[in-house]
Formats: structure tokens, C-alpha cells, sequence
């Protein structure tokens, strides 16, 4: 009988610092050519960087029911198109967690077809209070982001 976590949907997995998803395109991503809408870029982009930080042991949950609530949100997104994901597609997204500086976090992020390049999107995130106020990420969020960030400030 299969246990819980074998019935829980993949995270993905770390390679060295990078956070690799895989994800497959559905009829319901795409145009009435077959082709990803633009807007679902983000929302695989979003997935990826959500998975990589659950996957680095950081639990969005947590991180709201903590002695110093805190979220996340993106303040800045740069993306570039490539090449047009299509219908059935095996993408990889690729998300790694830079450097965190204060309140912000810069990540970078490419959508993959085996080597091909798709989309690629420099991030910058912010950590939040339940106010929506910039807030210095917990003592914890930092321990657990440690391994995976080229550098913190």
C-alpha cells in the first residue's frame, strides 16, 4: 500500500543549488494554436520557485502561522520570450534562489525543453509582513536557504 508522501505531487528535486520541476503542457495552457499562453509562463515560474522553497524545507504555512508572520511577493519581473512552448511539451523549470539582500530576493528562472532554451525571467521578491510591509526574513527562512544562495547581505 502506498504511503503518503508516495501519493504527494512532486516538488521536483535540487541539482547542486538549482531547483529543477518538471512540468507538462495541457490543452488547457495553451491558444487555439496549440501554442502556452504568455500569462502561464508565470504561473510555472511561480510553481518553480514555491516547489524550490518547499523542497528546501521552507513551508509557505509556516511562514504564515510563525511568531513574526511573513509572505512573499514579486516586486519586479523581467522575462524573456525565446521560443513558444506547445501542446504536450516535457518543460523543466529552473529556479535558483541568488542572493537575498534585506527584505529582497533575487532569483533566476528558465523554462526548458531538454536544452532548449523556452522563457528565462530574472526575479526580485520580497518578504512581507501581514501588513504588507517589507520585513527582514526570519533567522530560520535564512538557516534553511543557506545551502542553495550565493550570497546573503
Amino acid at each position: 500500500m502506498p504511503t503518503e508522501d508516495q501519493d504527494a505531487p512532486s516538488s521536483g528535486r535540487y541539482e547542486g543549488r538549482e531547483h529543477v520541476l518538471p512540468v507538462r503542457i495541457y490543452y488547457e495552457d495553451t491558444d487555439f494554436t496549440g501554442v502556452v499562453y504568455h500569462a502561464n509562463y508565470l504561473r510555472y515560474f511561480e510553481r518553480g520557485r514555491s516547489d524550490a522553497l518547499r523542497a528546501a524545507g521552507v513551508s509557505h504555512t509556516d511562514l504564515l502561522s510563525g511568531d513574526r508572520p511573513t509572505a512573499f511577493t514579486v516586486v519586479r519581473m523581467e522575462i524573456d520570450f525565446r521560443r513558444p512552448a506547445r501542446i504536450d511539451d516535457a518543460l523543466q523549470v529552473r529556479t535558483l534562489y541568488d542572493r537575498i539582500r534585506g527584505p529582497r530576493m533575487f532569483i533566476q528562472q528558465r523554462l526548458l525543453r531538454g536544452r532548449e532554451v523556452i522563457c528565462e525571467a530574472q526575479v526580485e521578491a520580497a518578504c512581507i509582513d501581514l501588513s504588507g510591509r517589507p520585513a527582514r526574513p526570519s533567522p530560520r527562512l535564512l538557516e534553511r536557504l543557506a545551502p542553495i544562495l550565493s550570497g546573503t547581505v
